[in-house]
């Protein structure tokens, strides 16, 4: 059946997306890795731009884990006895051991009873909420929150949907004094590091308000963190947003194996009730296949070395290099968000600049990520750099040159 019309239609929207410089589907391939040398980290080569190598400054590989030798053997020993694939989903054909063995180290890690991986992060974010989240619920939430925790409220229609200014505990506190006694169940849910500037939830004087509000709900007042950032890349031995604000434990946790921990998928840890619960009752659990068996073994292998003297040893050297690179923006007279987390946001605050400088960036070496409204608010455009433990004092260096030079222009 012919579908021209819708086609043309469609044509237009990419085109209007190419035009005003948004569209993200036009991806760098990636061909090939030079291995660190020189007092330099590794650097990439791109389909297209022969071998010209360039300083990856736009991925949440924070601790360069996807290239530790442990990880990479621990995958492919996995692979070797188990085979590529699971097969089906888990409550079909079994589950693998590598992936029980996973969860229970990702339980041990973050000091929870129970854990229980998806597929991904934003699967793990939407399957949670959408089996919490009843007609009889309202929800909280950063109004800077991941799209994931947006499309989750979306799709679920809570009872009552608040969003309060990005970090702004009064009107958090607001909405919180004006739901009381009004539902029987309500859901704070926040981003721990916000991935677009690399600030985190006060976590600590949240958890607090949870406290002081949660006998005002018949069903609790529950606080969800999605920390994909922080879980591996914040804190003294990587446990995150919880461990750096010394929040104690939230109710739910949720992250990622696919960022600081170098692999793919994403996780939750809880009580042993709410786990056993989301197995029986998440869509996105039951219907989709696991991670492989081989990434869940790399992703324990991951998490083994994570919580060593190494991998504190690697987190000590992710916060001096993002420190340096912080520290050399602030000397130039530019502007960033102060911060622990290796996300560093250059604002520039002008979409046509931001668009110059990312492609200054790219001809000199230098892959960074450029965000532009309606990814980010107008006026708060930006260059968003992440650091990595596989960058080296010349790495950044060598950034710090580049901008320098477009600064000066």
């Amino acid at each position: 059946m012919p579908y021209g019309r819708l086609e043309d239609l469609l044509a237009t929207k990419v085109q209007s997306l190419t035009d005003a410089g948004t569209r993200k589907s036009l991806e760098a391939v990636v061909s090939g890795i030079v291995p660190p040398s020189d007092g330099k980290g590794p650097r990439y080569l791109l389909e297209g731009q022969g071998d010209k190598p360039f300083l990856r400054m736009n991925a949440n590989n924070y601790l360069g884990m996807s290239f530790e030798a442990k990880v990479i053997a621990a995958e492919e020993e996995a692979v070797g006895r188990l085979g590529t694939g699971p097969g089906a989903v888990r409550f079909i054909s079994g589950t693998w051991a590598p992936h029980v063995a996973l969860e229970a180290r990702l339980a041990a890690f973050h000091g929870r009873e129970a854990a229980m991986i998806f597929s991904s992060a934003y699967a793990t974010v939407m399957g949670v909420l959408s089996s919490l989240i009843t007609n009889e619920t309202a929800v909280i939430s950063d109004e800077l929150n991941h799209n994931c925790i947006i499309n989750a409220m979306r799709v679920t229609r809570p009872i009552e949907k608040r969003i309060y200014k990005h970090l702004d505990l009064a009107e958090l506190e607001q909405h919180l004094q004006e739901l009381s006694g009004h539902c029987k169940r309500a859901i704070l849910v926040t981003d721990g590091i916000f991935s677009m500037r690399g600030d985190h939830a006060p976590l600590k004087e949240i958890s607090a308000l949870v406290e002081k509000y949660d006998s005002a709900f018949p069903e609790n007042l529950l606080l969800v963190v999605d920390d994909s950032h922080g879980v591996g890349a914040f804190g003294e031995t990587g446990r995150g947003t919880e461990e750096y604000t010394g929040a104690g434990k939230v109710d739910l946790l949720i992250a990622t194996l696919g960022k600081a921990l170098g692999v793919n998928g994403g996780y939750i840890v809880a009580s042993q009730t709410i786990v056993d619960y989301l197995r029986e009752t998440s869509p996105f659990y039951i219907y989709s296949n696991p991670i492989t068996q081989g990434e869940a073994a790399a992703a324990k292998a991951a998490v083994d070395i994570l919580d060593s003297d190494y991998g504190r040893e690697r987190l000590r050297h992710l916060r001096a290099m993002t420190t340096r690179f912080e520290q050399g923006l602030t000397d130039m007279g530019l502007e960033t968000i102060p911060g622990a987390h290796p996300v560093v946001p250059l604002m520039v605050r002008d979409t046509e600049r931001t668009t110059a400088l990312v492609a200054h960036l790219r001809a000199n070496g230098i892959l960074a990520t450029g965000l532009n409204f309606p990814v980010v608010p107008r006026g708060d455009e930006e260059i968003r750099f992440q650091i990595a433990a596989d960058h080296t004092e010349a790495d950044i260096d060598e950034a710090l040159q580049v901008i320098g030079l477009f600064n000066r222009h």
